[in-house]
């Protein structure tokens, strides 16, 4: 059975459609799916999906790219992961990817929520979901300078350099793959996933992001992190059931408490 470990099933995109959605999961036999936090102002959407099934998961923080929103305290996010089926801090991280005519200096107040996501994690000793885009040297530092690397996380949805995930893992930080593994001009990620220990791989879709190979360009579901997997046991040679066994065990063995009854 597959899990996928990102995925944002409070959208717009699934309003009215859950039934038919965790229907084509147990069809893909993926069993299940971590429901991921943007903002507090959605929270309680991501924390419903994850009291409401018993397949279901969720986080709670807030993404680095998002302005003009409720900014989270530390005792915002403390009080929010002690509630039932919350098992990470998160979606937290740097994004200077739409700077336009911001500096580096200008985004201070990202570097800041990230810090407050870090010491949340601390200080509940729930895992991180790491989300940075052409800020991964920021990144690494502040995990460092905040010494993270006692609770750890995962680096979702990665699309770094091999540098940079070495560098993760040295801090004890996952690695997960989303169907951007699958993509044709990914030749490069994929040199990444060969280099990423099995034991040290997480899958996820991400959705309805980033839709894997042939389904580019539609709406993503859970239902497809098995295309991911058959790319990333391509990449190591081995079966594809391997793979979902070993990114399965990673899952429960990062994100305590989700094992299913």
């Amino acid at each position: 059975m597959f899990v996928d470990s990102h995925c944002h099933l409070n959208f717009p995109d699934y309003a009215d459609k859950m039934a038919s959605v965790l229907a084509d999961m147990a069809q893909a036999q993926v069993d299940r799916a971590l429901c991921i936090s943007t903002t507090l102002e959605d929270f309680p959407q991501v924390h419903k999906l994850a009291v409401t099934y018993p397949n279901l998961w969720a986080t709670v923080g807030v993404h680095p790219d998002n302005e003009g929103i409720q900014e989270p305290t530390l005792e915002d996010l403390l009080e929010r992961a002690t509630l039932p089926r919350i098992v990470g801090i998160g979606e937290t991280g740097l994004d200077y990817y739409r700077l336009g005519e911001r500096t580096l200096a200008d985004m201070e107040w990202q570097r800041e929520r990230f810090r407050v996501h870090i010491r949340a994690a601390r200080q509940t000793t729930l895992p991180l979901v790491i989300h940075t885009r052409q800020a991964s040297d920021d990144t690494l530092s502040i995990l460092r300078d905040e010494g993270q690397g006692a609770v750890g996380g995962v680096f979702h949805c990665f699309t770094e350099s091999e540098a940079v995930a070495r560098a993760a893992l040295d801090l004890g930080f996952y690695i997960s793959f989303s169907g951007i593994l699958t993509f044709k001009n990914a030749a490069d990620l994929r040199e990444v996933a060969r280099f990423v220990p099995l034991d040290r791989c997480l899958i996820e879709t991400d959705s309805p992001y980033l839709a894997p190979m042939p389904y580019r360009g539609k709406t993503n579901t859970p239902a497809y992190v098995p295309y991911v997997a058959k790319q990333l046991a391509d990449l190591k040679g081995v079966p594809v059931d391997d793979v979902a066994h070993v990114t399965t065990r990673n899952f429960e063995t990062l994100f305590s408490g989700v094992v299913l009854p």
